[in-house]
């Protein structure tokens, strides 16, 4: 498909600044002008001062919502014409009937892939172009049968001129009967089908509904639409050649009456886009990997709301439990191992963790090097998260034990942790890491650090909480960092 021309404008309806400023940047760079709104009746004024060649809404405006506004535009004649991609994050299959019944001629779920609105952009204003041609022609028909002087002549040139366009059209276009045959069709729909000719088309096709479309019912469904709208445009359908092979169609479909109103024929156009489709799904399929990469490294809530728009995501939890722990003598035993076995056991041994924090229920933060940090309560509150995150650092001093070091002995850790408020949130915009802030979480690291092999440092907020349902000894008071001295406590196990 070619792209649209320099000269092609655009008008951008969205109140989401950084949407607007992204599609103002990606539309630019492919030759579009850009116009931009952040209201409904600005989008107006915008139009009207200068007819675009494409409308891209939102649906959500301050003023009036993007239903609205597509419906005034298609009520005045003079906008009708111009096509109208909604771009909305609303997900909701009758959120899109909505769309389409208000006029829109596309609809893109934010957030969008790239390449995705540029496909749609070029197919829209491709599909425009050849609508405006064929209206264009039509009218100098008309025209000059008005000129003629006689009407005979007058005939004769516009079955002429029409017959011109009807074989040397790119593009297919076909005459077919209420009852489902092929009566006419141009060169272009031949070769599209695969047949020699359109005598040979037309003489084989005796049943579009079984030999046209691969989902037998599909013509059915189009008739039901022709009946209430009288026109169709860029229908997709899954369509056969003659050797049985299949491929994508869009077409546009309409009825055509005489003078007495009583109903002829449908006429319509079809487009190969067996590309497009192709592109896609391709398209598709990336986004599905990335929706699942997402949900990967983030808490599932999270990246939904990620999904669903968030460009800031920071919240203030009160109640919050999180623990470090840290892998002792680490560096010593990394020397005596080579790059493989040193990734090959880290990767072991944090999986394991990875395990039984999905266990019971706890959030995975982030490892820094041989470190691990786990919290629990977020990011939906939890009353349990201390009992949780208090059986985690058991189990894992336990579980440690089962790796061996290079000297024979097995590996040991050190384990810290508190209970409080923190700040949760997303940080970056090309790779996204959910973390934690607060004196909660600085203090649970120098729980760790000031900690010993194979125990487990509690604050007394957490041994508070914790006293009637795990046994405790009591460290005494420990020079905290930035805290002076802090009465801790040792987590020894369940009582």
């Amino acid at each position: 498909m070619d792209d649209a021309p320099a000269a092609t404008d655009l008008v951008i309806v969205d109140d989401d600044a950084e949407t607007s400023r992204l599609l103002h940047r990606l539309l630019s760079q492919q030759g579009y002008r850009i116009q931009a709104a952040v209201s409904g009746q600005q989008a107006i004024a915008l139009i009207q001062e200068r007819r675009p060649g494409l409308v891209l809404l939102d649906i959500l405006l301050p003023d009036m919502d993007g239903y609205t506004l597509c419906q005034q535009l298609k009520a005045n004649p003079l906008t009708a014409d111009i096509p109208v991609i909604v771009l909305s994050s609303l997900v909701d299959s009758l959120d899109k009937v909505k769309a389409f019944q208000a006029g829109a001629t596309d609809y893109i779920t934010k957030p969008f892939a790239v390449q995705e609105v540029l496909v749609r952009v070029q197919n829209q204003l491709h599909l425009a172009q050849q609508r405006q041609q064929l209206s264009q022609q039509n009218t100098l028909l008309i025209q000059e049968v008005r000129e003629r002087t006689q009407i005979e002549q007058a005939l004769t040139a516009a079955e002429m001129n029409y017959r011109s366009i009807f074989e040397n059209a790119t593009v297919g276009i076909f005459k077919a009967s209420a009852t489902g045959q092929l009566l006419s069709v141009n060169p272009s729909m031949a070769r599209l089908y695969g047949y020699d000719s359109p005598e040979e088309m037309v003489a084989t096709v005796e049943n579009i509904s079984r030999q046209i479309y691969s989902e037998p019912k599909r013509r059915d469904e189009l008739v039901v639409y022709l009946s209430r709208f009288e026109k169709i445009t860029d229908a997709e359908s899954e369509v056969f050649r003659k050797d049985g092979s299949i491929f994508w169609v869009s077409e546009d479909i309409w009825q055509v009456w005489d003078k007495t109103g009583a109903f002829l024929h449908y006429e319509g156009i079809v487009h190969d886009i067996s590309e497009r489709r192709q592109m896609e799904t391709e398209l598709r399929q990336q986004r599905q990997q990335a929706d699942r990469l997402l949900i990967n490294i983030l808490p599932y809530r999270i990246a939904q709301r990620l999904k669903g728009g968030a460009r800031t995501i920071a919240e203030s939890l009160d109640h919050v439990s999180v623990l470090f722990a840290d892998l002792v003598d680490f560096t010593a035993a990394s020397s005596e191992m080579t790059p493989r076995q040193l990734v090959k056991m880290l990767n072991e041994v944090f999986s394991m963790f990875d395990q039984l924090a999905e266990f019971h229920r706890l959030e995975k933060i982030k490892t820094i090097g041989d470190a691990y940090m786990v919290a629990g309560g977020l990011p939906s509150p939890n009353d349990g998260h201390a009992e949780a995150v208090a059986q985690f650092a058991l189990d894992i001093c336990e579980a440690i034990q089962q790796f061996p070091r290079p000297d024979g002995k097995t590996f040991q850790i050190r384990v810290g942790i508190n209970t409080g408020p923190v700040v949760a949130g997303v940080i970056g915009r090309r790779k996204f890491a959910y973390d934690l802030w607060g004196d909660t979480v600085n203090i649970a690291s120098r729980m760790e650090t000031t900690g010993e092999s194979q125990r487990i440092q509690v604050t007394a907020d957490l041994y508070e909480k914790l006293k009637d349902k795990f046994q405790f000894e009591s460290r005494g008071y420990v020079a905290v960092k930035g805290r002076g001295q802090m009465l801790t406590y040792w987590l020894v196990g369940r009582l």
